[in-house]
């Protein structure tokens, strides 16, 4: 049984050997950058005292073994649990994502609390906790990496869409205007929630990381919550405005910020537990790869 302090990594996680040279390849958690050191500087160093038991042993056995040895790092395979679950974080962020913007294309009325929203504001915070997650386990680099693909994936989708509108429709088909009509809207509601989703996305891995440094990786919930709270605020005000300014009274389009900010800020709230469980289930992952 590996216990909690043998697999959590703070700081530094080490990703494997440049045997010819005996330098180990290391990342820097707060920033995702790649860095190289020299096996016996860094033993000598207090980077070491941030590597958890797993990724201690394989580096004195590395270096005395002068490259020689064979480690868990040395596998072609063993980053496999790794970027498999960075793949599926990605292909979700992608989903919540484009989901919710196709979902603001019908409007639901909550008759109970008397207000206007759409499907995707109940999903689309959970898009921050993917992000909050990405930045936890692969660093700041390849969180922007994921955010920026989901943005031009997006910036494909509304090209493709608005293509399709020109193509001459089946004579007789009764819902090609009305296909070209739910195009046209659902095009100005991804235009508008791609520059909200990258500006708000980057806010949230920039105030993660900035938080992690201050509090020395602890306090998970504090960066998760106030990342998040920060972030959703700038993005309901950008993609409203982008969205429906000119068409609705800006009175109107506060009241639907308000709105939607409360919502989102209330599953920031709930983003923290399952944060916590994602971390749990991630660390023993990577724990029984190292130990396998």
């Amino acid at each position: 049984m590996v216990s909690k302090l043998a697999i959590e990594n703070n700081k530094y996680k080490l990703l494997g050997f440049e045997n010819r040279k005996e330098l180990a390849i290391l990342m820097i958690m707060s920033t995702g950058k790649i860095i190289k050191v020299d096996l016996g500087t860094l033993i000598r160093s207090d980077i070491i005292d941030n590597l958890n038991k797993a990724e201690i042993k394989n580096i004195y056995k590395k270096y005395y073994s002068r490259g020689a040895a064979l480690t868990a790092y040395d596998m072609t395979d063993r980053h496999e649990n790794s970027w498999t679950i960075y793949v599926i974080l990605n292909l979700l962020l992608f989903t919540l994502y484009i989901f919710a913007n196709i979902g603001a294309a019908k409007p639901i009325y909550i008759e109970q609390l008397d207000i206007i929203v759409t499907p995707g504001v109940f999903l689309y915070p959970l898009t921050f906790l993917i992000v909050d997650l990405l930045n936890e386990f692969y660093g700041i680099r390849l969180a922007k990496k994921a955010i920026l693909l989901v943005f031009l994936c997006n910036i494909i989708i509304i090209i493709l869409l608005g293509i399709s509108t020109y193509f001459p429709g089946l004579p007789g088909w009764k819902i090609d205007t009305s296909y070209n009509e739910v195009v046209g809207h659902v095009s100005s509601i991804l235009i508008a929630s791609s520059v909200s989703f990258l500006i708000s996305e980057y806010v949230n891995s920039y105030l993660l990381c900035r938080i992690k440094e201050l509090t020395n990786s602890r306090f998970l919930f504090l960066r998760v919550f106030f990342s998040t709270f920060f972030a959703v605020i700038i993005d309901s005000f950008i993609f409203c405005f982008i969205a429906f300014y000119g068409a609705m009274q800006n009175s109107d389009i506060l009241n639907i910020i308000y709105i939607q900010i409360a919502i989102k800020i209330f599953f920031a709230i709930f983003n923290i537990l399952p944060a916590y469980g994602a971390r749990s289930l991630f660390q023993k992952c990577m724990s029984s790869q190292q130990t396998a």
